[in-house]
């Protein structure tokens, strides 16, 4: 199976070419395994797993610098950990045996073929419980050797069956006439972390007749493959579910029944392989030069991608004729050496000479056209700084370079100047009653692309520090506004989806993706609602001082930040503000009373919720049924949630807010809100739905994304909103070939992007959309197209997890590589032009340019971009 890759912007040129047919086919690959909980991090780094592809990443660790003793012209050696993955194919089944035994009982069985250490994650449900909830199977039905997770579910490892040849196994004994409704499950390979599914869903084996939810296997349901959060299984081919007779209860439930059947089904598990490449560096005193020498144990064909770098400006050159045999340059940018095969056959080596003057070494290991090996300490290419090496005679450090000072007195003032300019003619364009509105618009963006330039200007690390004070007597103005919209360059990924809270421990999980998720591109990480909660999920909130959730403890969520910071990602924590579960009950029996540090009384609640009889005022937004709605307007109620916001960003360590449903209170009440959390980086989630004419949608969407501007507007700009017309634009665009859609009436994005592009977080996907729940699902296959446009455009990218940890990583890899490589950012201008492409694809409608470097992104089939 290939292995995807061009996810790490350093390497000059790279970026392997897009396969034929991935944009508009399914994907047939299964999610191979992923690290979980309870692995040690330092044995997990190097493991990034691509969907069935997998880049290999290598971690650096120092050796000490070689003697006189062993090499008298040694520099330095130092060797470096890689990992490689491969893919074992196999199969698990599952059987229900109807006909009960001697001991008078029914069984359920589960097994696999796949060497490992395999736990059965499972639990129960009863009659008139939704299909998402689990409980914890009575104690009768327990299998020997299992443990319980919390208080909804048990872990029971599979045993290998003697004399089979590497057959697992477990069985599940019940009666005939139990209570039990369904028996719900994932399987889990403990020594990977990796879990199967059954397309992104738990595997249910309804046992009751009147159970109203879930499809039983053996059913007519094709199994098929989705892109899910850890793993998949899939059918099997060739076989097929064989149902067996149902045996019919004369006890218990009416209408109780238990189907006997056997399904197999295919699994896919990859597993690492452990490597070194060690690179030597010699002072060959016949030719004053230098001797670099590679040497490694990776078997087969290997090339070293490399180049070379003067005075540590980190730009990658070509060093002059003669290169090392079985050199190619590589688009004048770097070259490729193949590695010579030992003679013993245990991996391959390199020696070859390189002048004096350059100041650094720059490679990557290619082993096929989808697999690099890289620095996993910061995902990018691997680097030695030889000027170091003969000045200090050490390795210490070798990965940082300090930075030159450059002197750029001119250019900040001459983009002050411009934003001057420009303010000045819009205001003498103000009372113009704007027949002119576009020039207006223009005018805007332009000042907002300026000063997104200024900040990558005061963003850089070559900037001199300022060397004057600067004095201010009124020390509020030393306050920066709070925009909560970040640097402008980042690229979000949702941490979780809709089933995460199940294992019990999702921040320690999440945890270990710290390092992959960086190593991709990703700034931001948002995590899931973090309170004690009447729901699994979290959007139920009860206490919110109550930090122990269904994802974890308080610490271990603290641990997770603190990880993620570590790894330079921010980390938005989920904010529900709009409702709140009580504790307690009025006079009346109704549930509206409140404890905790937040011991509300009735007030709190507004006064037109019919449920919950408020006695606040009446609601700004709109009510959400299933919990009382909070009175933002009543004081009390604000005081105490901003500083329950500021106590989060100081205890916990949160970078900002996701808000969720803030259709439900006014936009200005947010305001305050983040002028006293003062996030980084801030968005709301006004979802409601878009226009549509007897079932169809319209090509004019100007009403829906106006009431998402008019929020983030309420804020003061303050937050964005997720960009939900262009999702819902991109639904009918590519699930119809309606391209035509990609544009408003004026050329520009449809969606938020095209009117405010600054606040727009765009997605495809989310834990209500899709996931388990399937809200409003993307059109399936297409979610590579969607991603290459939300990647390519204006807005702020937010990327799902049950996409970025499927097959789909290495496209949507390369998108984010794109988008860093181009500094594409949140105002980068978007232009729509006609293409010939139209009807094939749509995606060539779109030309982003980078207005810093006035370059053209633009897909390899676009020749006169």
């Amino acid at each position: 199976m290939s292995v995807g890759s061009g996810c790490i912007p350093a390497i000059p040129g790279v970026a392997p070419p897009p396969r034929a047919g991935l944009l508009g086919g399914a994907f047939l690959q299964v999610a191979a395994a992923r690290p979980r909980a309870g692995r040690c991090r330092a044995t997990q780094q190097g493991r990034v797993r691509l969907g069935g592809r997998v880049v290999a990443r290598a971690g650096a660790a120092e050796t000490p610098v070689a003697g006189a003793d062993e090499d008298a012209g040694a520099m330095f050696s130092e060797k470096f950990p890689l990992r490689r993955c491969q893919t074992v194919e196999g199969k698990a089944w599952v059987r229900v045996d109807a006909e009960p035994d001697g001991d008078g009982k029914c069984k359920v069985v589960v097994g696999c073929d796949v060497a490992g250490k395999w736990i059965l994650h499972w639990g129960v449900s009863y009659d008139g419980e939704h299909e998402s909830e689990w409980d914890q199977p009575p104690s009768e039905m327990r299998p020997p050797g299992s443990v319980p997770i919390k208080d909804y579910a048990m872990e029971t490892p599979l045993e290998i069956l003697p004399n089979s040849e590497g057959r697992y196994e477990v069985q599940i004994k019940f009666d005939k006439d139990t209570p039990v409704a369904a028996i719900n499950f994932v399987l889990k390979e403990e020594e990977t972390g990796a879990w199967f599914q059954h397309k992104v869903r738990d595997f249910r084996i309804p046992l009751s007749g009147s159970f109203d939810g879930g499809v039983p296997f053996g059913a007519t349901e094709d199994i098929g493959v989705w892109p899910g959060d850890l793993g998949q299984l899939k059918k099997h081919e060739g076989s097929n579910a064989q149902p067996q007779e149902t045996i019919h209860g004369g006890k218990g439930l009416s209408g109780k029944h238990i189907s006997g059947f056997y399904q197999e089904f295919q699994i896919i598990k990859s597993e690492y392989t452990h490597n070194f490449v060690t690179v030597t560096v010699k002072r060959d005193n016949e030719t004053q030069k230098r001797r670099v020498e590679f040497d490694t144990d990776i078997p087969g064909e290997v090339i070293i991608h490399w180049g070379v770098c003067r005075d540590n400006n980190m730009t990658w050159e070509i060093p002059p004729e003669p290169h090392p045999p079985t050199t190619r340059i590589f688009r004048q940018k770097a070259l490729q050496t193949l590695l010579q095969a030992k003679a013993d056959g245990r991996g391959n080596y390199l020696s070859f000479l390189l002048d004096a003057e350059y100041s650094g070494l720059f490679f990557v290991l290619k082993l096929d056209e989808y697999t690099w090996l890289r620095n996993l300490d910061n995902g990018s290419d691997f680097f030695i700084s030889l000027t170091r090496m003969e000045q200090r005679g050490s390795t210490q450090d070798l990965g940082k370079v300090e930075p030159q000072k450059v002197d750029k007195p001119s250019q900040p003032d001459g983009i002050i100047s411009d934003i001057r300019n420009l303010v000045v003619g819009l205001s003498s364009r103000r009372g113009q009653r704007a027949k002119n509105k576009v020039l207006q618009e223009d005018i805007l963006q332009e000042i907002e692309r300026l000063a997104a330039e200024a900040y990558s200007i005061f963003r850089s690390p070559t900037i001199d520090s300022v060397e004057a004070s600067v004095y201010l007597d009124d020390q509020s103005i030393a306050k920066p506004a709070c925009s909560g919209t970040g640097s402008g360059f980042e690229i979000l990924c949702q941490g979780f989806n809709w089933e995460s809270h199940k294992s019990g421990k999702w921040y320690v999980e999440l945890g270990t993706k710290a390092k992959e998720l960086s190593s991709l591109g990703f700034t931001i990480v948002w995590s899931p609602p973090p309170t004690d909660s009447v729901s699994p999920e979290g959007y139920m909130p009860r206490d919110l001082y109550n930090l122990n959730s269904r994802y974890g403890t308080m610490d271990e969520l603290k641990e997770l930040v603190k990880i993620f910071h570590e790894a330079d990602i921010k980390v938005l924590g989920d904010a529900v503000l709009n409702h709140r579960c009580a504790q307690f009950q009025n006079n009346n029996g109704v549930w509206n009373i409140f404890g905790g540090r937040m011991n509300w009384d009735d007030r709190a609640v507004v006064a037109d919720d019919p449920h919950f009889q408020g006695r606040g005022n009446k609601s700004s937004g709109d009510n959400f049924h299933a919990a009382p709605n909070i009175d933002h307007s009543q004081e009390f109620v604000r005081n105490d949630l901003k500083e329950w916001l500021c106590w989060m960003r100081k205890e916990v360590g949160y970078d900002g807010w996701r808000l969720d449903f803030v259709r439900g209170f006014w936009g200005g009440y947010v305001k305050d809100y983040l002028e006293a959390s003062e996030p980084y980086f801030a968005v709301g989630e006004y979802w409601d739905s878009l226009s549509y004419t007897y079932g169809e949608m319209d090509y004019n969407q100007d009403a829906h994304r106006q009431r998402i501007v008019d929020w983030i507007n309420a804020t003061n700009g303050t937050a964005g909103a997720f960009d939900v017309t262009t999702k819902g634009i991109l639904h009918a665009a590519l699930e119809r070939s309606e391209y035509w859609r990609l544009s408003d009436e004026k050329g520009k994005p449809p969606g938020v992007l095209g009117w405010w592009p600054s606040r727009a977080v765009t997605f495809i996907e989310n834990h209500d959309t899709g996931s388990t729940q399937g809200h409003w699902r993307f059109p399936y296959g297409m979610e590579l197209q969607g991603y290459a446009y939300i990647l390519t455009h204006p807005g702020t990218p937010a990327v799902f997890y049950d996409h970025i940890f499927s097959h789909l990583q290495p496209e949507i890899a390369k998108f984010i590589n794109i988008r860093q490589r181009q500094k594409i950012h949140c105002r980068s201008k978007a232009q729509n032009i006609l293409s010939q492409a139209v009807p094939r694809t749509g995606l060539s409608l779109l030309r982003v340019k980078n207005t810093k470097s006035g370059k053209c992104l633009h897909r390899p089939d676009w020749p006169n971009c």
